[in-house]
Parts: C-alpha cells; structure tokens; sequence
C-alpha cells in the first residue's frame, strides 16, 4: 500500500508517517517510480505506535515496542525491552499520582481551614409581602 492508504487505514497523517520515518520507527520501501510502499506489518507498527502514544508513550520510547515488533514477534511488548519501558512508565505514573494526593490533601486542608474561619451567614428575613 502507499502512504495515503496507510495514512487512511491508521488515521495518522502523511506527514506523521513521514516524520516517523525520519526517526527510523517506520521503514518505507520505494517502487520503481519513488513510491513509498507499506505492507500489513508497517500497518500493524503504526497501529503500535498510536496506541503506546495514547497510553502516554512519547515516540522516542515506542522505539523499543517497534524493534520487538521488527524482530518478528507478533506484539510489540514480548521483548523484555518492552516491558521495562512499561515498568519505568508504571513508576512516573505512580509518582505522579503521589504528588497530586499530596495537593489533593493540601488543598483539602486549606478548604477546611477556610470554611471554619468563614463568619455564619447573618439570618435572612424573607421580604415581607407587599400589599
């Protein structure tokens, strides 16, 4: 298939197959006339790449799921280059999470704090009806 085709079936555009590419993540084999080909396989890599993105991947760090995928695995996270990048991503999430709990608590507190040295709302008369 052509870079249009594979732009179409991965939703990913022209110009981001192109660019990965350039960072040697996707490998374009040229026809006679200067064509980028594609076949099944730089399909099923890019399919890799745009789901490792979405779970927070930079590009840079797919590169070992695709030279997994390179080396004939059937998935992009059976070599164990793979699963270490997901074990360093587990811990950058897990100490992410730590410091919002931690904000989370003090912001928490200051609400607290707030509402207890807020001044009780002073008694509301109902207007009284006008005749």
């Amino acid at each position: 298939m052509r870079i249009g085709e594979l732009a179409q079936r991965t939703g990913v555009t022209t110009r981001a197959l192109r660019f990965y590419e350039a960072q040697g993540l996707l490998a374009a084999r040229r026809s006679a006339n200067g064509y980028r080909e594609y076949d099944e396989d730089d399909l099923q890599l890019v399919k890799e790449i745009q789901t490792l993105q979405t779970v927070g991947l930079t590009l840079e760090e797919t590169r070992p799921f695709v030279e997994c995928l390179r080396s004939g695995h059937d998935t992009g996270d059976a070599c164990e280059s793979s699963i270490e990048v997901y074990r360093r991503k587990l811990e950058e999430a897990d100490a992410l999470l730590a410091k919002l709990g931690g904000i989370r608590a003090e912001l928490t507190a200051k609400l607290v704090a707030a509402l207890a040295r807020q001044a009780p709302d002073p008694c509301v008369v109902p207007d009284s009806p006008r005749p």
